[in-house]
């Protein structure tokens, strides 16, 4: 740094215990510069931005026959190595503590405490330039730092003079978003079947299931997944789990992914002509980090992958999605909300999961269980949200889907012909619906389907299994 201006630094105040910010969050903070002589400011700005960018190079031997091995020198030779580039920005704030004038381009500028401007002219000593930013209320992707890319949201300051280099500082904030309730699916149970005829060392077949209650868990939350197999073969069998971690960067029409496992164990054993059903808890806890799914070139991903170890061939297995949600907390408390309790809070309350796409967005209303509208069309306020339908907390008991109407009278929008539905759900398929929807208010215009939000590339790891072992 220059002799004149002998230091520039960006602070701010953390709102909370973890020092993150989310959505709507106003940020305090001040940049302080320190300068030796009487010297004259062209420009001093204070910038707030989220940007997400990803970049790596790849060495293709295309054309190259490798005949070169006592030649270090040509190594590259008739290869080519590419550099995939991509960037996606998100928002630019700026403001001017003192602003280079060209022509009569009023600009508005900071002012300090008296309300005035700042002089360009700065005598020597430490002088401390105070701004204030808000995030968006936009559901952004988190903080993100990846191996070859990263999601970030920094604050940059900048003081240029005349004939000089500029005199620059950073300081990054951790963004954390609210949970993305709108994501398709989240409250549907995942279900994945797997038949398996043996052969060679062992006879008979195998067939198991694995389920998970839902999709979508808060971070902090324990995962169940039951696993059912009937074993009609000869041995006994092994269960096997894996959870894990898929980050894919993307760039130019090229991806970059790996795998990593969070966890790896062996279950029970199954024993030969026997039938068995055996339920894993995962805990979702930290270290583990909220999926990403609303950035256009970082994605994080989980899978539950249950699989049986058969000697002497494939493993049949199951794969299942998983997201995982950041823990709720209410701004600026920095500590994660408990989840209601149980009662208030199945997933009857207004998730109809024979509709996917219609109720996937949280009911605001505190009514009773069963909700006859459905909120206004637009994005829902982000921030704490009162009750959380279908998050269960870690020890509630399993709640059922769709159980048979309560007693007494029915809602008004049940109002079905007798016999049209199978006895037990709610209104049957969508098709018979009613003119107007079941909820008798206008319905909002459902969502894009999940590849129009969350566009991927065909995924041909899925099929290596050396990638995920």
């Amino acid at each position: 740094m220059s002799q004149t201006v002998k230091k520039i630094s960006v602070t701010y105040d953390a709102i909370n215990a973890s020092n993150t910010f989310t959505c709507g969050d106003i940020i305090n903070g001040r940049v302080t510069v320190e300068i030796a002589k009487d010297t004259k400011i062209e420009s001093f700005r204070i910038k707030f931005k989220g940007k997400a960018q990803v970049r790596w190079t790849e060495h293709d031997h295309h054309g190259h026959h490798h005949h070169h091995h006592g030649h270090a020198g040509h190594h590259h030779h008739g290869g080519h190595t590419r550099t995939y580039y991509d960037k996606e920005k998100y928002f630019k704030l700026e403001q001017f503590f003192i602003r280079e004038v060209k022509g009569n381009d009023i600009c508005p500028v900071l002012r300090n405490a008296a309300g005035e401007p700042y002089c360009d002219v700065v005598a020597p000593g430490t002088h401390v330039y105070p701004f204030t930013f808000q995030f968006p209320q936009q559901n952004l992707p988190p903080s993100f730092k990846g191996s070859v890319g990263f999601i970030a949201y920094t604050l940059e300051a900048k003081l240029s003079r005349s004939m000089r280099l500029s005199s620059t500082d950073k300081a990054e904030l951790k963004y954390e978003p609210g949970p993305d309730l709108t994501i398709p699916g989240l409250m549907v149970p995942q279900h994945g079947t797997k038949d398996k005829k043996m052969k060679l060392f062992t006879s008979g077949n195998i067939a198991f299931s694995v389920t998970t209650e839902r999709m979508g868990f808060s971070l902090g939350e324990q995962m169940k997944v039951v696993a059912e197999v009937q074993n009609n073969s000869s041995r006994d069998l092994k269960l096997k789990y894996c959870f894990y971690k898929k980050t894919s960067f993307f760039a130019q029409n090229h991806r970059k992914m790996h795998t990593e496992d969070i966890l790896k164990e062996e279950g029970e054993t199954v024993e030969e002509k026997k039938q068995q059903t055996v339920t894993k808890i995962v805990p979702l806890s930290p270290p583990l980090t909220a999926s990403v799914l609303n950035c256009r070139i970082i994605k994080v991903e989980y899978r539950i992958k249950v699989y049986l170890d058969v000697p002497y061939s494939s493993d049949p297995e199951v794969k299942l999605p998983i997201v995982v949600l950041p823990a709720t907390s209410p701004s600026g408390s920095g500590k994660a909300a408990q989840p209601p309790a149980a009662p208030s809070f199945g997933f009857e309350g207004g998730w109809n999961p024979n509709q996917p796409g219609l109720n996937t967005t949280p009911y605001v209303s505190p009514q009773p269980a069963w909700n006859s509208a459905i909120p206004p069309a637009g994005p829902q306020p982000y921030g704490p949200q009162p009750t959380w339908p279908g998050m269960l907390p870690p020890n509630a008991a399993p709640q059922v889907w769709n159980h048979a109407p309560p007693p007494g009278p029915q809602p008004a929008w049940n109002t079905m012909a007798p016999g049209s539905a199978p006895p037990g759900t709610w209104s049957g398929a969508p098709q018979n619906a009613p003119p107007g929807g079941w909820n008798n208010a206008p319905l909002a215009a459902p969502p894009p389907a999940y590849g129009a939000l969350y566009p991927t590339v065909q995924d041909s790891s899925e099929t290596k299994k050396s990638d995920l072992l």
